[in-house]
């Protein structure tokens, strides 16, 4: 197999009919893709991906994919960083929207635990109101009951 790769030393970009990012993974005439290694002398054992079909009829400069390795992983890499900012963006989005979240019911709990107080408050007030008002009674009743004791003794 003579691997006719040797004809483009610089980028794979216009072997292929369209541009496509990263690793490929069939040619767009749907054969496989194949991992080779250049025999050429402008590349010598550099590594290339090649649909199948033209390696197996060696064709050369079609519109069969070709691409070199070392483009379509550095390719694949600069996706996964701008998937990782997008990801990143989106963790700090969460992140906020918990601490907003948080707040809100951190909030919602303080105001439960202020009515209940002002509540049990009011019931404690109630109660003192009812049992001065109770003591009140008693101590007219009682002053009541002396002053009628002392018309009747003096």
């Amino acid at each position: 197999m003579s691997n006719a790769s040797g004809a483009s030393s610089g980028s794979s970009i216009g072997r292929s009919r369209g541009r496509f990012y990263g690793v490929p993974k069939t040619c767009p005439c749907g054969e496989q893709i194949m991992e080779l290694i250049s025999k050429s002398n402008n590349n010598p054992y550099r590594r290339y991906y090649r649909c199948g079909y033209a390696v197996a009829r060696k064709l050369a400069n079609d519109n069969h994919m070709f691409k070199w390795v070392d483009e379509a992983h550095l390719e694949e890499i600069e996706a996964l960083k701008t998937k990782n900012v997008r990801l990143e963006e989106k963790l700090e989005a969460i992140a906020a929207e918990r601490t907003e979240f948080e707040r809100i019911v951190f909030e919602n709990v303080q105001m439960k635990l202020e009515k209940e107080i002002f509540e049990r408050v009011e019931e404690t007030l109630i109660e003192a109101s009812s049992t001065s008002k109770k003591m009140m009674i008693g101590v007219i009743a009682l002053c009541m009951v002396m002053v009628g004791f002392s018309k009747q003794l003096g």
